[in-house]
């Protein structure tokens, strides 16, 4: 039997993020760690609402974060689950085919080194699955949303991770 094409999941983008708050230093060492992690340049997050109470204002840099797609997301995934040990749970998966897991301490990602200058910090990672037609919803003209049939559903996810990335997925 003959699959169809467009149903075929692929990596649509990685994205490593790191918030840093109000410390600054914090947030220049985030900038450094990403660089290290994915051999590329992140970006500073900004803030756009007023948050008085933790003391935010519009264009206060909060955070930094890096995506990656294509080539470098697919090579960089190995890695960042090895870091958790292939295993997933259940709630990290959403109902759109995103993957969300935290990295507690960026010495577990295989290839980067500890640098003193960093200390101890960790990371966010999250992994964005797409189906061909995907840009439908991205495009300028004549933007649409995916329909429901089209969408990647948690379970298509789960099964993606685990046959393509032998990942263990499990509520622990």
């Amino acid at each position: 039997m003959k699959m169809n094409a467009m149903k075929d999941i692929r990596i649509g983008k990685v994205t490593l993020n790191i918030g840093a708050g109000k410390d600054q230093s914090k947030l220049e060492k985030g900038l450094v760690l990403l660089n290290a992690v994915a051999n590329a340049t992140p970006i500073k997050t900004i803030t756009n609402k007023r948050i008085q109470e933790w003391g935010l204002r519009p264009g206060l840099p909060i955070g930094c974060k890096l995506t990656l797609r294509k080539y470098n997301a697919v090579k960089m995934i190995p890695r960042l689950l090895d870091a958790v040990d292939n295993k997933l749970r259940e709630k990290q998966f959403d109902n759109n085919g995103n993957i969300a897991f935290g990295i507690h301490e960026y010495i577990e990602i295989p290839g980067v080194k500890y640098n003193p200058k960093i200390g101890i910090m960790g990371l966010e990672v999250c992994i964005t699955l797409e189906r061909p037609g995907y840009r439908i919803k991205r495009r300028r003209l004549l933007a649409r949303k995916i329909p429901a049939r089209h969408r990647i559903a948690k379970q298509e996810a789960i099964d993606f991770m685990a046959t393509n990335f032998n990942t263990r997925v499990g509520d622990e």
